[in-house]
């Protein structure tokens, strides 16, 4: 475009805006110029760091963590652009899903980042400064689920086939697989890490989860024309997600946890207080996010092939 052309189109959109274009050029005339540390906030980022002890890997921790948050974020962000779009294709939802799953190989890969960088002996010294706060307790882990797949799948497998699937997003809330982690299993009473999370995040997640009710990326693939379910490599990049997050990033955090915590026979309680072996292995979780697209034998076997 020439010079005229864009001081033409910048004054087309400020007066779509009902704003004078004069103050808008005034401005950038006594504007800063964007700098990196100001447009990516990198001081703000580097701050917000702040170790509990004295222990030097916990630094480590703390930040390997940030990291996994900040991908999650971009992982509902991509999510959001198959969920929230009226019109999708076969090839929007295949792109989408495979950025999905790269951001999900990155986490199963960084974990070595966690397992061979602290101190087996720093790490049983900060990990007690923790209790009860636990990865059990990202919420945007939780989010990504439920903009994954239909409730019925995050549902605690004991209790799918007689869960009344109509009943309230608060009734399937009490029966999510992972709240059998936050409960003492001989009382039964929820612990100090369910109640802490339950107080902060529960009714935002039953809003989330209403949300997603109707567009959650199942229920999208579901609504595609029969000849685009059928397109295989839109199913090919379904499975590999399904697989990526329920399989091998959670067998990579299983694998990691037992180098610091223990053998089956020598394990130690995670932070919150769970049984961290039953609770991480998939073929325990049975979580598929689309079972619809796995043989009835790859289902029996979910997490160990």
């Amino acid at each position: 475009m020439s010079k005229e052309e864009i001081l033409k189109s910048i004054e087309n959109k400020y007066e779509e805006l009902g704003v004078p274009v004069e103050a808008m050029l005034e401005g950038l005339l006594w504007s800063k110029p964007i700098t990196y540390w100001d447009y990516i906030q990198t001081d703000a980022l580097l701050g917000l760091q702040i170790p509990r002890t004295t222990q030097p890997d916990e630094m480590v921790f703390i930040m390997y963590h940030q990291v996994n948050e900040l991908l999650f974020k971009m992982i509902l962000w991509e999510i959001d652009q198959v969920a929230k779009s009226n019109d999708i294709s076969a090839e929007k939802f295949t792109k989408h899903l495979m950025r999905i799953s790269r951001y999900f190989d990155v986490l199963s890969s960084s974990f070595s980042v966690m397992g061979e960088g602290m101190d087996v002996e720093q790490y049983l010294k900060f990990r007690n400064t923790l209790t009860p706060a636990s990865g059990f307790q990202s919420a945007q882990y939780r989010k990504i689920e439920f903009a994954s797949t239909e409730l019925i799948n995050l549902i605690d497998a004991r209790f799918r086939d007689t869960i009344d699937r109509d009943s309230s997003f608060k009734n399937a809330y009490d029966h999510l697989y992972w709240q059998a982690a936050g409960k003492n299993y001989s009382t039964g009473q929820k612990t100090t890490l369910l109640k802490l999370f339950e107080k902060k995040y529960m009714g935002e997640f039953i809003d989330f989860m209403e949300d997603y009710n109707d567009c959650n990326l199942s229920k999208k693939f579901k609504q595609l024309p029969d000849e685009v379910q059928k397109n295989k490599e839109l199913i090919e990049a379904m499975r590999h997600y399904d697989y990526t997050v329920n399989v091998k990033w959670v067998m990579a955090h299983y694998n990691a946890a037992g180098k610091y915590l223990g053998g089956d026979d020598t394990a130690l309680e995670a932070t919150g207080g769970s049984n961290w072996r039953k609770y991480l292995h998939p073929k325990y979780q049975r979580r598929i996010f689309f079972p619809y697209l796995w043989s009835e034998e790859e289902v029996k076997n979910w997490g160990t092939f």
